[in-house]
């Protein structure tokens, strides 16, 4: 059983979502109600204004509430069938009203913003073993135009202690060797280094100058 915070874990809550998703605001809170198995039980779901996510199950022949579906070590069919139902319905809030909220930069957030308007795509987050790290593909042809990577500065030859936030994108042979700089541009970091530039977010390179390197960076990846 997953647990209610591994499930919104690097999430972040939409309050708009959850009022279209029917979610209706009581003082701080936002509460939602829907049935479970075919009206056995009264689920809720409450949610704070910092996103924090809370449920009550009640038995609706009883009026009682139900909590076995929250005891990892408690087994069988029935409380089984319970908390896949009510594990389905966090599971849908949460890709509903709780996008994913990994990187924290202004430019990180602006890109994800300019992807999804565009292009109509999400960030993937293909690694279990790095949650910090995800990439961008085209739909048509699944190539990868661009991946948003957390690392130490000291990878791209930088003073800092931080964590800092980089932008991966496929540039042409020639760009990559006329731009590459260290300053504003630097060598793909993890890629095909005379195929793939990094830049380093709230850095030197402006958003709009970004904007236009993943627009470059999406019909590269069209070539075969």
């Amino acid at each position: 059983m997953q647990e209610i915070s591994s499930l919104f874990q690097r999430r972040s809550v939409d309050i708009p979502a959850l009022l279209a998703y029917g979610f209706t605001r009581h003082s701080e809170h936002y509460c939602y109600t829907t049935h479970l198995l075919n009206g056995q039980f009264r689920m809720q779901v409450t949610v704070s204004a910092a996103g924090e996510v809370d449920t009550t199950l009640t038995d609706t022949a009883s009026g009682d509430e139900y909590i076995l579906h929250k005891i990892s070590r408690t087994t069988g069919a029935f409380v089984g069938a319970v908390r896949e139902a009510w594990q389905q319905v966090l599971e849908d809030i949460a890709g509903h009203c709780f996008p994913v909220s990994v990187f924290k930069t202004g430019q990180a957030c602006q890109v994800v913003d300019y992807i999804r308007t565009r292009y109509h795509h999400e960030l993937e987050f293909l690694w279990p073993r790095f949650p910090d790290n995800a990439i961008f593909r085209r739909s048509d042809n699944q190539k990868w135009y661009g991946a948003l990577l957390t690392t130490r500065p000291a990878s791209l030859g930088l003073a800092g202690e931080g964590p800092i936030e980089i932008l991966d994108l496929r540039m042409d042979p020639d760009a990559v060797i006329q731009l590459t700089d260290n300053v504003h541009y630097f060598p793909g970091f993890h890629m095909n280094k005379k195929h793939w530039i990094t830049i380093v977010l709230d850095g030197p390179v402006a958003s709009g100058e970004i904007f236009s390197r993943i627009d470059d960076s999406y019909q590269l990846a069209a070539r075969k």
